[in-house]
């Protein structure tokens, strides 16, 4: 399989296409399409080119912890590129050919459609069964059920990311600052760095989705946790007033220039960049942006320097600073088909190995319990498990309930409120109508 440098490793998931209608049509599987077909003896995976951490971490596992499973069922696996994965999913899906695992369909509608046509398997009855229920986090298992709307689990959490605003502490200590606990400390701060010269912001305008977040975020801290889920209901519209003022506020951000020059062209990977080098003040990121903070080679700040900030609080607003804005990553969903004993023994060991094994290779925090905790992590990734378990609940981010219209509508306008060209209330217009249009 072709792999891409580590550096690239992010959070793939939001960044898919819009696909055609007829797309959509998947095979109708009845109960017999599920569990029922022979044991394929080997174990096929498929992910997508970006993401090689996943893979390795399969392949380490077969070569220790798994390798009876390994013996049994070969692991092959294949990769397509992220901008082509969910038509690639649902061209295997209308065949009926999804691998044995496979990263999850990157709009959430999408693996709605795969639940309900059958063809994944319920891994919340299959881990009881094998007596692994126990290694899934309850954060983790709550976030992934939020995002299908499912009572039972369909996939697995190779990740547990949590999101906030990464700070360089010699900059804020520089200027006088502390970390932000209000949306109102966090536009003053900006406005003391633009002012000592300082760029307040690193973020990739080009993808759209960093700068999404903040809207999401901001609802969430102003109207409260279901707020995107009442949107999603239609008891409420992203063109409500209520609504609109959390675009507009990222708007503002966007009109003083607080994310710099050209943000509409800084991609993902020019904004760590930004960032690691000193050169912007704060980056809002999710916790999979640990592999980079802790490469010496990317990170010229130190890691050391990095702190982390929960998204702040909006005065009088009805959410929570400690609700944390969480995805778990790329989850990976298990195929019905050709789903037997040497897959169900595969997925046993994944579930007690996969999350010491992918944090010990890959600096990763999963959403598998840990056999044996390490106790020699950066300060960094430290902060990430004890928020992590210090958290009472999680929220979603902006698109994770949108059509994939309304995904992309929304992201590829993002960087339209970062460089100041989109009012709040005109790129609500915009998503509201996408998702309309379903």
């Amino acid at each position: 399989m072709t792999t891409a440098p580590k550096s690239r490793l992010r959070r793939l998931a939001p960044l898919v296409a819009v696909v055609g209608a007829g797309a959509m049509l998947l095979t109708a599987c009845g109960p017999a399409s599920g569990g029922g077909s022979a044991d394929s003896g080997k174990f096929t995976y498929l992910g997508q080119t970006e993401n090689t951490t996943i893979i390795s971490t399969l392949e380490a596992l077969g070569k220790d912890q798994c390798a009876a499973e390994e013996k049994a069922a070969p692991l092959t696996s294949d990769s397509v590129a992220g901008t082509q994965w969910d038509q690639k999913l649902q061209l295997l899906a209308g065949q009926d050919a999804l691998s044995n695992m496979s990263m999850a369909a990157g709009t959430p509608s999408l693996m709605k459609q795969f639940i309900d046509a059958g063809q994944v398997v319920d891994l919340s009855a299959e881990l009881e069964k094998l007596g692994v229920a126990d290694k899934i986090l309850p954060a983790a298992d709550s976030t992934i059920k939020a995002l299908y709307g499912e009572d039972s689990l369909y996939a697995l959490p190779t990740e547990l990311n949590i999101e906030g605003f990464w700070y360089n502490k010699q900059l804020l200590a520089d200027n006088g600052l502390e970390a932000p606990a209000t949306w109102d400390d966090l536009v003053a701060a900006a406005d003391t760095l633009q002012g000592a010269g300082v760029q307040p912001f690193a973020a990739a305008g080009k993808d759209g989705w960093p700068v999404t977040r903040l809207v999401g975020d901001y609802i969430a801290r102003d109207l409260g946790p279901d707020a995107l889920k009442d949107v999603a209901d239609g008891t409420a519209k992203l063109t409500d007033d209520e609504y609109v003022k959390a675009a507009d506020a990222v708007a503002e951000l966007g009109k003083a220039g607080y994310f710099g020059e050209a943000v509409g062209s800084v991609d993902y990977n020019a904004a760590m960049n930004e960032f690691l080098t000193g050169k912007a003040a704060f980056f809002y990121m999710g916790s999979w942006a640990l592999a980079n903070f802790n490469d010496e080679t990317q990170n010229t700040i130190g890691v050391d320097n990095v702190g982390f900030a929960p998204f702040p609080a909006v005065d009088g607003g009805a959410g929570s600073i400690d609700q944390v804005p969480a995805n778990v990553g790329i989850p990976v969903m298990l195929a019905k088909k050709g789903f037997g004993d040497s897959q169900a023994a595969w997925l046993k060991c994944i579930a007690s190995n996969y999350g010491d094994a992918v944090l010990k290779e890959s600096g990763v925090v999963s959403g598998f319990a840990l056999d044996t905790p390490p106790t020699d992590l950066p300060e960094t990734t430290q902060t990430v498990q004890q928020v992590i378990q210090d958290a009472p609940s999680s929220i979603l981010w902006f698109e994770a309930l949108f059509t994939s219209k309304g995904t992309s509508v929304s992201q590829t306008n993002g960087g339209g409120l970062a460089n100041g060209t989109l009012s709040g209330a005109d790129f609500m217009k915009l998503v509201q109508a996408a998702n309309d249009e379903g």
